[in-house]
């Protein structure tokens, strides 16, 4: 399924609208140091991979941006997890 992910830098998150329901990953950015803060599907929409698309873009973003990372939100952890090409970006400060 393809979702179409923006990046609302107003809101500090980035959206992907999804069957009329807003989908959100929240970040705070600090610098360079990109926080994941929360990832979320409404339960309508979920099992979709939404929130995977939610976080590639988010973690692309980063990479192109050349910031770093705090995966602070327990599902973006798994996702670098399961695409260790994203775990350079981790601080590990």
């Amino acid at each position: 399924m393809a979702v179409n992910v923006v990046r609302n830098e107003a809101a500090s998150r980035f959206e992907a609208i999804v069957d009329n329901e807003m989908c959100v990953l929240e970040y705070r950015l600090d610098g360079k140091v990109l926080t994941i803060l929360h990832t979320g599907v409404p339960d309508a929409v979920g099992g979709r991979g939404i929130a995977g698309a939610l976080t590639k873009v988010a973690l692309d973003t980063a990479r192109q941006q050349g910031w770093r990372l705090v995966p602070a939100c327990a599902y973006s952890l798994t996702y670098i997890e399961r695409h260790p090409q994203y775990q350079d970006l981790v601080s590990r400060a």
